[in-house]
């Protein structure tokens, strides 16, 4: 049975009484529930990783409160065909409170795709979900012409969205949102574009094809949906999840991607169980019968998030990230060693970051100041001063993105060994024109968005004290 869509908004005095538009970061919620519950039902493995990552997170309550959003935090990550699947699915998380943020250039690692992420960019919103979405495309020009034009026959024929879901969008937009039972059935509909199908929308043979070309080729294009290649819950201790995670006998990546364990952690840090070898019935050309295969591309991730750095610390930061990365790849047999040495050229300590302005915080002001024990003025004052008195102090800004080396690392080790090749032989390059126009709206830039929120706090605290300006020490 077809689910039924209500296009009409409540229409009776006593209706509208009853009846309000569902908040949006409501709505997130339930979709972002309503996601990692059908993944958990796929993929079992990840209700184990779930497990471990909630009881070490309990395991840290005693050393670091937990926030408030960490049991409902997740990223996922899915990957899509054509310019049309983009944009249709950019409208769907506009719905839910997720807009593109930052352009990643995944042919750096071989990849032929780019990628944005879909996430809340409003404080209020990302204290309440900040659910993200890690969302490629495929780049067809970065393809030789027969594996292209396969892909592109088997994509133009394919449709991931129903039709009550391409109706309802149409709905929220127009509304402005959803009333609760249009924004049940949008949830049910929206589940049903990244749900996974066993049986692949091409023949055995074109998917061999495809996957010669490029392992992630075939997963983009050989499936009636954007199915969740992953989920990934948040921990606060990596180090201590992964360890648990080997103890179970999971089969996870060699080493952690990211800087090292810190005791101020900066930026992200993730690791993963590898894709699963998942049964995967293919059809027959010229028939209606159905032939046994396999396919591999999912698997669970976790991760650990420090701070936002500033432009000047991601400068450092990919400095020391290109410098070790040199190491490991040596013939040294303690790259790991090296690897970690690199980084302690890495300040870790959160007054030093802040002096040399290497990562963004939040000011706020502290009880002190909210019982008149500082005298203001006019003054423009240095934000050490009002910190060494006690009148307020400084939060990092967590980090909501992602890292590009890091998500071409998760994507190439789940789906083949080093010492498989890539035989796309393609020149890589950037092409974040390319990829607004096919989602058809600009893509922020964190970067802003986190200086922004420092900016904010800084006049905020300057307003309550009667200040004229807050100043980091490197503006005095």
């Amino acid at each position: 049975m077809s689910t039924v869509v209500h296009a009409s908004p409540p229409t009776t005095a006593d209706d509208i009484n009853v009846q309000h538009l569902v908040d949006k970061d409501d709505l997130r919620n339930t979709f972002a529930l309503a996601m990692s519950a059908m993944y958990k039902a796929e993929v079992p493995l990840y209700g184990d990783l779930v497990r471990i990552v909630k009881d070490v997170n309990q395991a840290c309550k005693a050393e670091t409160p937990l926030e408030e959003r960490l049991d409902l935090e997740r990223h996922g990550a899915i990957r899509l065909g054509t310019p049309y699947e983009l944009r249709t699915i950019r409208r769907i998380f506009a719905l839910i409170g997720l807009h593109p943020v930052d352009y990643y250039d995944l042919s750096v690692a071989g990849l032929p795709m780019h990628a944005t992420a879909f996430r809340p960019v409003d404080p209020e919103a990302l204290s309440k979900n900040p659910f993200r979405v890690f969302t490629t495309l495929l780049r067809p020009e970065l393809l030789r012409p027969e594996p292209r034009e396969l892909a592109l026959s088997l994509l133009i024929r394919r449709n991931i969205f129903s039709d009550e879901l391409t109706k309802l969008i149409g709905v929220g937009e127009d509304q402005g949102g959803f009333y609760p039972h249009q924004a049940e059935n949008f949830i049910l509909e929206a589940m049903k574009t990244f749900k996974w199908h066993s049986v692949a929308a091409a023949t055995l043979d074109d998917y061999q094809k495809l996957g010669a070309e490029h392992p992630i080729l075939a997963d983009i294009t050989c499936f009636n949906s954007a199915h969740i290649n992953h989920l990934t819950p948040r921990t606060l201790d990596i180090d201590r999840a992964e360890t648990q995670m080997k103890a179970e006998g999971l089969a996870i990546k060699s080493r952690i991607e990211g800087p090292p364990a810190r005791k101020s952690p900066i930026l992200l840090r993730q690791t993963s169980f590898l894709a699963l070898r998942e049964q995967t019935s293919f059809h027959v050309r010229g028939s209606t019968n159905l032939e046994p295969g396999s396919h591999k591309a999912r698997f669970g991730e976790i991760e650990e998030r420090g701070a936002a750095l500033t432009t000047k610390g991601r400068k450092l930061y990919n400095s020391l990230l290109t410098e070790a990365l040199e190491a490991l790849t040596s013939a040294e047999t303690d790259a790991e060693d090296s690897f970690n040495q690199i980084f302690d050229r890495f300040p870790d300590h959160w007054e030093t970051m802040l002096r040399r302005g290497l990562v963004f915080f939040e000011c706020r002001c502290t009880s002190k100041a909210r019982e008149g024990a500082f005298s203001g003025s006019s003054s423009r004052v240095p934000l050490s001063k009002l910190v060494e008195g006690g009148i307020v102090r400084t939060v990092p800004i967590t980090y909501e993105d992602f890292l590009p080396f890091s998500a071409a690392g998760i994507f190439r080790s789940n789906l083949y060994s080093s010492s498989e090749e890539n035989s796309c032989g393609f020149e890589p390059f950037e092409d974040r024109q390319g990829l607004e126009a096919a989602l058809g709206c600009q893509i922020a830039d964190s970067q802003y968005i986190y200086a922004e929120l420092q900016r904010q706090s800084l006049e905020k605290c300057a307003s309550t004290l009667g200040l004229q300006e807050i100043v980091l020490d490197n503006e005095v």
